[in-house]
């Protein structure tokens, strides 16, 4: 199993590339099952996560074919000849239940597995479900499996969300766009990959309004068409790499970033003392004043703080000047990173949703293990600003949303390296 081993190296200075956003690809990659005209989708990125909804897609008989190094993808669901996602495919990757709905609306039944992932709370799908309910489809929980049926098809509903779900709004407005009638989702996430799905989803022939609203309505059409596509830069990989100065200083330029996508994340580094500012080729972040200054941060839905920031942002808060609160309102249980920090010097205390973190002047190198994807890459931040080595176990999470970590920090200046077998 491999490990990560990163050495503090001082100040970092250069350019990073933004990958396509991971959570935004695996959306997009099951639009092609609404069609029988190609899907080609651009600015791909070259993860574990990809190659698992490539496998899924596979499996029911879609053709998916990676094209310039795998940065683009080819998808066709000409042939579709399975309408169940098994067990084995879907335990790996949550976002596996986003078949669910285009497979519903096209071809009026589905058999899908209930979905894995990280072990960061319970993460239910029970809004997806009742979406698609809403919508007509006939559903039954049967041996670990979600078994659906539309016979006579989905018929446009009013859906509203008891709360705001990215998974659950991707997958029901795909169903939305085949039902006949009028849908309107109320309460709708208004994630920049939910924006971006429904501009795909338009340029395949979809009707859809409001999309990065609260309220989307969409008309449904017959049938979509073929399109082509680049997936939206990945916000998540994005703020990562901004904190990479943050915590280390220096100054990088984050290559394909835009201020529109992580404006509240931005906003929380400005108040620390960290300064972002937007260039013709990015995102530039430039910190070389000693210490951060604590700032509080609460996790919200976009546009707010994002919760798979958190992690990232708590790194930076172990050396920052003062005491911080981090609130964790997303998902429960995603703290699991604070007793590796704290085995490299960090002070945190944990109360439910809440980390309180009083920042230190050193953090010192440390084994530590990765218990999720963001976690894991908390852990290389941290690995940065410590003295001595920092080597970070269980990095298959890293690679599920990570492209080329090692490769782009070493860019940089950071002494980072892929231990194999460790």
């Amino acid at each position: 199993m491999d490990s990560i081993l990163v050495r503090g190296n001082g100040a970092l200075a250069g350019d990073i590339p933004i990958a396509g956003a991971k959570n935004a690809c695996l959306t997009l990659m099951p639009a092609t099952l609404l069609s029988d005209e190609p899907l080609t989708l651009t600015n791909a990125p070259r993860l574990s996560d990809i190659r698992t909804m490539t496998e899924l897609l596979s499996s029911l008989g879609a053709e998916v074919t990676q094209l310039q190094d795998g940065h683009v993808l080819a998808l066709s669901s000409h042939a579709i000849d399975n309408l169940t996602a098994e067990y084995d495919i879907v335990r790996k990757m949550r976002a596996s239940i986003l078949v669910l709905g285009p497979m519903v609306a096209r071809y009026g039944q589905a058999r899908v597995s209930l979905p894995g992932g990280c072990a960061i709370g319970a993460r239910p799908v029970d809004l997806h479900l009742r979406g698609l309910e809403a919508l007509g489809a006939e559903l039954e929980l049967k041996e670990g499996y979600v078994e659906a049926k539309a016979p006579g098809g989905l018929k446009g509903a009013v859906v509203e969300f008891p709360f705001v779900s990215v998974g659950a709004t991707e997958n029901v407005l795909m169903a939305a766009v085949l039902a006949k009638g009028t849908s309107v989702l109320k309460n709708a996430a208004r994630e920049p990959e939910i924006v971006d799905l429904a501009r795909c989803l338009k340029k395949m022939g979809a009707q859809i309004e409001g999309e990065g609203s609260h309220e989307i309505t969409v008309q449904g059409v017959q049938a979509l068409h073929g399109a082509t596509h680049p997936v939206v830069p990945d916000r998540i990989e994005l703020g990562t790499y901004m904190l990479a100065p943050a915590i280390a200083g220096g100054s990088v330029e984050c290559l394909g970033g835009r201020m529109e996508l992580v404006s509240a994340f931005a906003e929380r580094l400005d108040a620390a003392g960290v300064q972002v500012e937007q260039t013709e080729r990015g995102l530039k972040v430039t910190h070389s004043n000693g210490r951060v200054k604590a700032v509080d941060v609460e996790t919200a839905p976009f546009p707010g703080f994002p919760t798979d920031l958190q992690a990232q942002m708590m790194a930076l808060m172990c050396t920052a000047e003062g005491t911080s609160v981090l609130d964790e309102r997303i998902f429960e249980n995603r703290f699991m990173h604070a007793p590796e920090l704290t085995r490299m010097g960090a002070r945190i205390e944990v109360s439910g949703g809440t980390a309180t973190v009083t920042g230190v002047e050193k953090l010192k190198g440390a084994p530590v293990m990765a218990t999720d994807l963001r976690a894991s890459v908390s852990l290389i931040l941290a690995g940065l600003a410590a003295q001595g080595e920092t080597l970070v176990s269980r990095v298959y999470h890293l690679d599920r949303g990570y492209e080329d970590v090692e490769r782009k920090l070493s860019a940089v200046g950071a002494l980072i390296e892929r231990v194999h077998g460790a």
